[in-house]
């Protein structure tokens, strides 16, 4: 059974940096594609990032291009995102996110396997 496990989170000023941690413990497929979602205060959740597990391959929403950075242990079956520049903006909780097959596109429904989460919170 896919148990995802987010960490990293926490508090962080304005202008800093934060790296989340995505851990595959009990994976028993191989996925295609793994993500990031956030879910901001009052908004829905949204994506931010994803990484093609085999080939490498990142996508990522235009409001995190050139801040953030996706990548993969295929080995520690981990996955990261290096967050730069945060803003009070990037508050949210962050989701990781697997799928086992290849679908066009990162719209969440697409993805079967979810972590519980992590709070991201960026003060002014």
């Amino acid at each position: 059974q896919v148990q995802l496990v987010e960490s990293g989170g926490g508090l962080v000023q304005a202008g800093g940096s934060l790296r989340l941690s995505c851990a595959d413990s009990g994976r028993t497929f191989s996925s295609n594609a793994m993500g990031w979602f956030r879910r901001a205060p009052g908004k829905e959740r949204e994506f931010l990032a994803a990484v093609n597990w085999s080939r490498g391959s990142t996508y990522y929403a235009d409001s995190v291009k050139g801040r953030f950075t996706i990548s993969r242990d295929n080995a520690k079956n981990t996955m990261y995102l290096q967050m730069n520049s945060l803003t009070s903006e990037d508050t949210g909780v962050y989701y990781c996110a697997s799928r086992g097959r290849f679908v066009a596109g990162f719209a969440s429904q697409t993805f079967d396997y979810w972590g519980q989460g992590t709070q991201v919170t960026v003060s002014s």
